[in-house]
């Protein structure tokens, strides 16, 4: 089973770090700086601490079905957006990370928690149901979108 997992467009944040922070606030966004590893959801790596992030509310699933999601990320500046066929980032792997699989209907037909070391095994088990048409990874403490996962 060959997969593809993509981190978020890079281009559509890169705007957000030339505002002040005052015109964050109007947005909902705060700008961080990393005193530990923190999650981009563009490049799918970790930052260093003293790394600029800035935190803001996404919709990772904007869909017109009961599982329209939105939640806080991370993002870092002058990232490329992450974008591999059959390979799972480090920051996937290190994690536990709660999987779920939905239909062309954006309805979920199956989940999975699963530790980022297995993952492959969670996507091969997922995609073998013939109605799943892509997975969303999310951090399974926190419940944060991680990343989007599909057929490749």
């Amino acid at each position: 089973m060959h997969f593809r997992i993509r981190g978020l467009p890079a281009e559509q944040f890169a705007p957000l770090f030339a505002l002040s922070d005052e015109e964050l606030a109007e947005r909902g966004a705060v700008r961080r700086i990393a005193d530990g590893p923190r999650p981009c959801r563009i490049s799918l790596t970790d930052a260093e601490p003293g790394d600029e992030l800035i935190l803001v509310n996404y919709e990772h699933h904007a869909v017109d079905s009961p599982y329209r999601m939105r939640f806080a990320i991370y993002v870092r500046a002058g990232e490329e957006t992450f974008d591999k066929v059959d390979r799972v980032p480090e920051q996937l792997r290190t994690r536990t990370l709660a999987v779920r699989s939905f239909d062309t209907d954006a309805m979920m037909v199956g989940w999975e928690l699963a530790e980022g070391a297995q993952l492959e095994d969670t996507i091969a088990r997922l995609f073998a149901e013939p109605r799943a048409a892509y997975l969303h990874a999310h951090f399974a403490a926190p419940g944060c979108y991680a990343a989007r996962i599909e057929r490749a």
